[in-house]
């Protein structure tokens, strides 16, 4: 197995790592690939997949406990509820875990149960953690995080407007928020729910709160299940959910008012991180996929293999160019979260967050491509993988986003830069005893 990991990290994995990776990697591809199918045929057609919840995973769940294949996500040096991984070893496992649609569940480590799983364990005090945190990390119930809003640009969280008012020990909430991803699912019991407590403080990044909302509470309304590119992604779906007067207890609110950005900051980087290392399997399935399609002796366009046709070997060679790539990205990320912290890593964080789904894309594009008219049908799993992963490049902000504030920290470089020049022309010009370069010289 350690020789599938990169020279430049298998410094930093440990024995019992390795030994959880081979785990990891077999359960992967001797239980979960193969479940991949029973899952959708036990989940049926029609209104009823809302309400099923296919027994496949739950035999699942119970033989990866068994493996100790649980909780494998949560750091071991911020957190005590975990598998005892580092960022970077979990990244390793998280890529098979990108191969399968039912392996993030069944070893508890779906998105976006990890993310409110690391708020409610990093910022919830010790009765949110008994109520909610505990039976999340037992998969016993799930949840759905709640920030994106119809109806205005939520890619800056400042425009965020639901509205969370004080009143006496309550809180009442008001307001819509949509992709609520996992507010389908018939066991999410809990919406961690960002809104405003403050909306006229001075600082726009102190108005924002996260408070806990049970699913079940009075005048909350599922409006609709929105679809990815025609697929509703049933049970789990993706909720445009709307408040009426909801009130919670004022103990519900997470860390303090005006803690929200913080707090949110806090989730989202790691989760970033995440989807990454899922996406780096997922990149590596389409290129299997790919290099059988490719060999399948009755596939023969003009008297030939796929193979033989030259584009066909180039696109093998580029798609696994560019998933190493990627993946020495993502492990740097990684790599720089355990040696600092999420915060320090953000710009590791961003350029994993930007350029593993657009690899994971171009590898997924070019096997549809070699399947022609299958590749974009349900025979393949490609279709849905590609559908999965492009919501990737707007979820957890888009790479707009990331973009524009990396491209303004590498700017920031100038004066540093324009000063090196200067004594590097200074110094040409006292070694040429001359007062002025040429331009061709400078050239």
């Amino acid at each position: 197995m350690s020789a599938d990991i990169p020279a430049a990290v298998r410094h930093r994995v440990s024995q019992r790592a390795l030994q959880t990776l081979d785990i990891v990697k077999n359960f992967v591809e001797e239980e979960c690939i193969p479940a991949d199918p029973i899952y959708l045929a036990q989940l049926g057609e029609g209104e009823q997949r809302w309400t099923t919840i296919p027994p496949i995973i739950e035999e699942l769940k119970t033989k990866a406990k068994k493996l100790g294949l649980w909780n494998l996500f949560l750091p071991k040096d911020a957190y005590h509820e975990g598998a005892g991984l580092t960022n970077l070893e979990y990244g390793l496992m998280a890529e098979y875990l990108g191969k399968s649609r039912v392996a993030p569940e069944a070893t508890n480590t779906a998105a976006p149960d990890t993310g409110n799983m690391e708020v409610l364990a990093k910022y919830g005090n010790e009765e949110q953690k008994r109520r909610w945190l505990d039976p999340l990390l037992n998969g016993e119930i799930r949840s759905a995080f709640l920030m994106t809003e119809p109806d205005v640009a939520s890619s800056d969280a400042t425009n965020i407007n639901l509205t969370i008012r004080r009143e006496g020990d309550t809180y009442v909430l008001n307001g819509s928020k949509w992709w609520s991803s996992g507010a389908g699912d018939p066991r999410c019991k809990i919406y961690i729910v960002m809104g405003k407590t403050n909306p006229d403080h001075a600082d726009p990044y102190r108005q924002q709160s996260v408070i806990l909302v049970p699913a079940s509470t009075p005048g909350i309304t599922v409006k609709r299940m929105l679809s990815v590119y025609g697929y509703d992604d049933a049970p789990h779906g993706h909720g445009h959910i709307i408040f009426e007067n909801v009130r919670v207890p004022s103990n519900n609110i997470v860390l303090g008012e005006g803690r929200g950005f913080e707090i949110i900051q806090g989730r989202l980087g790691p989760g970033r991180i995440h989807h990454a290392m899922r996406c780096i399997g997922a990149a590596e399935k389409a290129l299997e996929w790919m290099i059988t399609r490719v060999n399948d002796p009755n596939r023969k366009p003009f008297g030939k293999l796929l193979r033989e046709h030259g584009v066909m070997v180039e696109w093998l060679a580029r798609s696994r160019l560019e998933i190493d790539s990627a993946r020495l990205v993502v492990l740097n990320a990684a790599a720089k979260m355990d040696d600092t912290s999420p915060k320090a890593a953000v710009k590791e964080i961003a350029e994993a967050k930007i350029l593993a789904p657009q690899v994971a894309l171009t590898v997924i594009d070019r096997a549809v491509q070699s399947f022609g008219a299958a590749g974009v049908c349900q025979d393949t799993p490609l279709a849905n993988m590609w559908a999965q992963i492009r919501t990737l490049r707007i979820a957890d902000g888009p790479d707009e986003v990331h973009l524009q504030q990396m491209g303004r920290n590498e700017n920031k470089r100038v004066k540093e830069l324009m000063e090196v020049r200067d004594r590097q022309e200074k110094k040409t010009r006292e070694l040429m005893g001359v007062q002025s370069l040429p331009l061709k010289a400078r050239l």
